[in-house]
């Protein structure tokens, strides 16, 4: 009898009633996020922007319905930025400036993002063909993405484990090449967040100008020397990138309260400016209204707007703004801005 019930069950098995397709795996993966009322992991993050890479360290938490919280610390200049939606709105905030820009965006379900369970599985279900195959102890799904300021992005590859977890989410451009590599460590589907660990407050600290770390401007004296630090943007950053049949017609310095600023202004077919100064910290918390979404550059970052957008790099503030430029490319300027950068450094 015992012998006849083993030989059942391998008849069953060797029948296909276990076998491992695309379809079981999006949801078994789909069952685990709808049972979830929490969960949270850490991983990496690379992006690649014109042969150069950008390292992330990350940590996405989540917490039923729709709060979110991403830390993203660039490891290149220990840039740390959040990005997080609890019932109040969506903020993009630097906690060393002391700084939040506040968004009444649907961020993040109105774009694809690697880093974001939820977002992965929408681009699976939203694909009607999406390849599986599978890799060694791996089972791969490619999928259509939707990145409406990047239509270089076409596709992106999700890596499972045999637990169908994801590890690992590659986005691919138009040349088939990795611009996006988001790595995932152990998913904890059980977290047990609570809604304060959502809490814009958990952020905001004041700033003491005794404390000459926490002041845009210091004195430092000894017997020696005395050396002062100011806000002074010494040489203003232009863009690698200017869409055609549009030019630089004039560079400008502004002297301000604390500093400088440098304003570019660009004419043609396409008009827009753009403004930098050295960043401040700010004593209180400053929050930022801004109607659009937050998006991450390849080096921070950034509070997208309509017509606008500002990011904070290597300690500089930027504004673009323009009436004439899509939102594609206002990020390709803001994009080349950071290759810049690295020109500038590497003289």
């Amino acid at each position: 009898m015992k012998k006849s019930i083993i030989f059942i069950l391998s008849i069953f098995m060797l029948c296909g009633c276990g076998k491992i397709d695309k379809s079981n795996i999006i949801k078994e993966f789909s069952d685990k996020l709808s049972k979830s009322e929490s969960y949270k992991y850490d991983g990496t993050m690379q992006i690649i922007s014109n042969e150069e890479e950008f390292n992330y360290k990350i940590e996405v938490s989540f917490l039923k319905d729709n709060y979110y919280k991403v830390l993203l610390y660039n490891t290149s200049n220990d840039h740390e930025q959040i990005i997080l939606r609890n019932e109040d709105g969506v903020y993009v905030i630097t906690p060393s400036l002391n700084k939040s820009f506040k968004f009444q965006s649907e961020w993040p379900d109105n774009s694809s993002q690697a880093y974001i369970l939820k977002s992965i599985l929408k681009d699976l279900n939203n694909d009607k063909d999406v390849k599986y195959e599978k890799s060694d102890d791996k089972y791969i799904l490619t999928t259509k993405v939707n990145y409406p300021n990047n239509s270089n992005l076409l596709y992106e590859k999700i890596y499972f484990d045999k637990n169908v977890s994801p590890v690992l989410v590659e986005v691919y451009d138009k040349d088939d090449n990795i611009a996006i590599k988001v790595s995932l460590n152990k998913i904890d589907y059980k977290a047990k967040l609570q809604e304060d660990d959502f809490a814009l407050e958990e952020y905001v600290k004041e700033n003491n100008c005794s404390d000459d770390s926490n002041c845009e401007k210091k004195e430092t004296c000894n017997d020696e020397s005395c050396t002062k630090t100011t806000s002074q943007l010494d040489t203003a950053i232009f863009p690698l990138y200017v869409p055609y049949n549009s030019s630089l017609t004039s560079s400008e310095v502004v002297e301000t309260d604390n500093g400088n600023r440098q304003i570019l202004s660009f004419a043609g077919d396409s008009n827009f400016i753009i403004v930098e100064e050295v960043s401040k910290v700010n004593e209180e918390m400053e929050i930022i209204p801004v109607y659009g979404d937050p998006h991450v550059l390849a080096n921070t970052v950034a509070a997208m707007g309509a017509n606008s957008i500002y990011w904070t790099d290597n300690n500089v503030d930027f504004y673009l703004a323009s009436n004439d430029l899509s939102g594609e490319e206002m990020l390709t300027i803001a994009e080349s801005m950071v290759n810049s950068q690295i020109v500038l450094q590497s003289k």
